[in-house]
């Protein structure tokens, strides 16, 4: 229900508020705003930033993909094993990945959309940012997510 809420919203985004995430390249392009990321189901995620673990809160990647029509699960066959997902911050910096890894019946990656860490909101590193579960440096915690590209592979 909480999925079709944010759809819902997300397609009904009124003039004045600000879009902070576009998912573009997706079956169902996206523009969302904060409330349409708030509306979707909340989780968290810790990864280590300066050797401390901190505590994230957002949304799964995988939830917002979903939202945008990408394929999951059993869908995740053929052409859609050739897709990767690019993850693009204000200044250019980008990290992909496969939608494969990212699904919860093949991979094990737990990635985060946060909007969130240590309880408050991001200073300097958001709106958004990515937080990879697991991984051991941050070098795909991408700071200033502003938008997810869907690319298939040749």
């Amino acid at each position: 229900m909480k999925m079709l809420l944010a759809l819902l919203v997300a397609a009904a985004v009124p003039a004045g508020a600000q879009t902070i995430l576009k998912v573009e390249g997706a079956p169902k392009p996206l523009a969302l705003d904060a409330a349409a990321l708030w509306a979707m189901p909340r989780a968290a995620a810790t990864q280590n930033f300066d050797g401390k673990p901190v505590r994230c809160e957002g949304v799964w990647l995988t939830d917002v993909l979903a939202a945008a029509g990408a394929p999951g699960g059993e869908q995740l066959r053929g052409a859609a094993q050739r897709t990767v997902v690019v993850a693009i911050a204000s200044d250019g910096y980008r990290v992909a990945f496969t939608l494969g890894e990212l699904d919860r019946a093949f991979g094990k990656g737990k990635v985060l959309v946060a909007d969130r860490c240590e309880g408050a909101p991001l200073a300097g590193a958001g709106p958004l940012r990515i937080v990879v579960e697991g991984d051991a440096r941050g070098g795909r915690a991408l700071r200033n997510l502003t938008a997810l590209r869907l690319v298939e592979l040749p």
